[in-house]
């Protein structure tokens, strides 16, 4: 069966109707005219959630003796994070140099406060408004769109219109990638080719009766092996060309050998041979919609086991092929082609990593790091591409692994974790160290470009910490008589279609988020405007403030933000009404996003995603090294975007509220 877990929701931007755009992103050109040769260069490297504590460690151990050096030449800080601190908010607060009053991002999740109904905060997807029906086959008349929410001028199109020149490689919360002409690839936010299903991996196996087949990001295949072989089928989009909607699918068939452990897998023109425990290369695979719209994706196998009369065979996501990219990913779209081109297929969807075939099991540890090294040596490869032709404007540059491992392996350097394994802690226990290792590397290569003319800067969006225990934070309201339901036996089945909003004073959609049920702005608000409304706020905030987890005697909440408090710009009344900011060691629980209400206010986390980010932004604080003097004293990420226009001489935007940190 297939599942959307709730994490995977959150990491979904788009529908599946706007397979009807077929990768016609004609929308992507600016008006910008040429490009002029500038003295001074901008080098940015995003390793996305480098700690300071950890970061300060490891230096201080002799480990990092790249980022050492620069701290030498320059500076080193901590970085002010977004409120709340999570990855589409904070990159969307240095892509901008606003904070979510200005760009309208809050959190994973916004609301439709007439439907109570969750909603994806970066984009949204709008199939053919017109289109002719012929028996089952649907043709559009006009293109499918996909919009990027995020408001405000993102800094490369600044510079565009000063004719300053940036590359801009995978950087996240950009998907679909904004107007411009200069080169620039979007990165986390980016979905795979099935839309519907961010990371969704396919696992056949004639043992499937042994796996939990609620597999959220994944779906489980059974097979059976007749004769030595297996006949079954890769699903894939879904085709927007049928009045049915139905999966695409490829059939393929897996040959096995009766005496050694080895297979032969044949989908459409491939034909090849994989090993127990080997993986493909990337094969590319062609998905029919009609007989004239294919849609083009890549994917890799991996033949986990094989014996008599049985498999498991591990199928990745299905990427968008740079070569052939169904979806707008680039600006232009020849720049992703152009890469293709040169380093062939790689990882195009935001977020790499097969996380979660390591929390439902499907792998192990060392399965996991052996796909996640790949995506690190197409990164590395790509920034010496970048770096080598690299000689004027600013080049932005994104790496990924250094905060998904950091998700995946925080539990095995943290004896407090209930997922802390001693026997896994001797062998991975110095996983997250090792990527901070490989980070470094990324900083030496960045160094030897850098000349007295270039401006090196080296940040992370947020820090990381341990993820002990979550909070089912609708389940605290309606233990404090804020949320009530209409059958209680069934609080722990399910979310809002349980509510009773005409007695429901507030509700918790989204990681952070928490919203009062407002007459007149909700559906079936029921608390007034003004007075009544602020005095709600206010108590609330200050009873979660105090809060105690009975089991430890902390508070899970250290700063219940009232956003018209910490919030400016045109779109902070679009804002939910409180900004929960979580202790060290707690979080929001995969419950509350979507509106569900657990039986219990406190669990432990019991998943391998054990550390993470999105608690209070006092906690997690960024980087931010360069390799010259910061004279702020507390600079923050949308400082680094003042910065960035005030070295190329440009007047900061008066909608921009960071300040040049030199």
């Amino acid at each position: 069966m297939t599942d959307l877990n709730r994490r995977d929701f959150l990491k979904l931007g788009l529908t599946a109707g706007s397979l009807m755009a077929l990768g016609k992103g004609s929308h992507l050109l600016s008006n910008g005219s040429g490009k002029i040769d500038t003295e001074t260069k901008v080098i940015i490297l995003g390793l996305d959630g480098l700690d300071p504590h950890l970061m300060n460690m490891f230096m201080a151990q002799g480990k990092l003796p790249s980022f050492s050096r620069l701290r030498s030449q320059g500076d080193f800080k901590p970085l002010r994070t977004s409120d709340p601190p999570q990855s589409p908010v904070a990159w969307s607060n240095f892509i901008t140099g606003m904070n979510p009053g200005g760009h309208g991002i809050f959190d994973f999740i916004h609301r439709n406060p007439e439907t109570y109904i969750p909603a994806f905060s970066g984009t949204k997807s709008e199939g053919s408004l017109k289109t002719i029906t012929f028996g089952n086959t649907v043709f559009p008349l006009s293109g499918g769109e996909i919009i990027n929410l995020r408001k405000g001028k993102a800094f490369w199109q600044i510079l565009e219109d000063h004719d300053i020149p940036a590359t801009v490689f995978k950087m996240p919360a950009n998907y679909p990638p904004v107007p411009s002409k200069q080169r620039t690839l979007s990165g986390m936010g980016t979905p795979e080719l099935q839309l519907g299903h961010p990371n969704r991996f396919h696992y056949f196996t004639t043992e499937g009766a042994e796996i939990n087949q609620d597999l959220g990001g994944g779906q489980v295949h059974d097979v059976y092996v007749i004769g030595n072989r297996v006949e079954t089928a890769l699903p894939g989009p879904v085709n927007m060309f049928k009045k049915d909607q139905p999966e695409s699918q490829i059939e393929f068939q897996v040959y096995i050998d009766p005496v050694h452990p080895v297979a032969k897998i044949q989908i459409q023109d491939h034909v090849f041979i994989l090993n127990k425990g080997e993986w493909s290369d990337w094969k590319k695979v062609r998905f029919k919609m009609i007989p004239t719209q294919s849609v083009s994706g890549i994917c890799k196998f991996y033949l986990q086991h094989v014996g008599p009369g049985s498999i498991k065979l591990y199928v990745s996501s299905i990427n968008i092929d740079p070569e052939d990219p169904a979806l707008p990913i680039s600006t232009p779209n020849s720049y992703v082609k152009e890469l293709g081109k040169k380093f062939g297929s790689f990882h195009t969807k935001g977020f790499p990593a097969e996380s979660a075939a390591l929390d439902h099991g499907i792998f192990d540890e060392s399965e996991f790091l052996a796909l996640e090294d790949v995506v690190l040596k197409e990164r590395k490869e790509m920034l010496d591409y970048e770096l080598s032709r690299f000689d004027s404007g600013l080049l932005f540059y994104y790496v990924s692994s250094t905060d998904e491992r950091q998700h995946m392996f925080w539990r095995l350097m943290d004896k407090q974790h209930p997922m802390y394994d001693q026997k896994l802690a001797e062998e991975y226990g110095k996983t997250i160290e090792n990527i901070y290792i490989e980070a470094d590397k990324f900083v030496d290569k960045a160094l030897e470009k850098t000349d007295k003319d270039t401006i090196l800067m080296v940040m992370s969006d947020h820090g990381f910490t341990s993820y002990r225990r979550s909070f089912n934070l609708n389940t605290w309201l309606k233990e404090n008589g804020y949320h009530s339901l209409v059958n209680p036996w069934k609080a722990g089945d399910v979310g809002f279609d349980n509510t009773e909003w005409a007695r429901t004073k507030a509700y918790a959609l989204g990681i952070n988020s928490l919203y009062i049920n407002q007459k007149g702005r909700e559906a079936e608000g029921i608390v007034n405007s003004g007075t009544e409304m602020d005095n709600l706020v206010y108590e609330i905030a200050r009873k979660l403030e105090e809060f105690t987890d009975p089991e430890s005697g902390e508070k899970p909440v250290l700063k219940a933000n009232i956003s018209k408090e910490i919030y400016q710009g045109s779109y902070s009344n679009t804002a939910p009404d409180l900004i929960i900011g979580y202790n060290r060691g707690y979080r929001a629980s995969w419950a509350t996003p979507l509106g569900q209400i657990p039986e219990n206010i406190l669990e432990d986390n019991k998943q391998k995603w054990s550390g993470d980010h999105c608690m209070a932004s006092e906690v997690i604080p960024g980087i931010i090294f360069t390799n010259k003097k910061i004279t702020a004293e507390a600079p923050a990420l949308y400082d680094l975007t003042a910065t960035i226009l005030e070295v190329f001489g440009i007047e900061k935007p008066k909608d921009m509220i960071g300040n040049s940190i030199f």
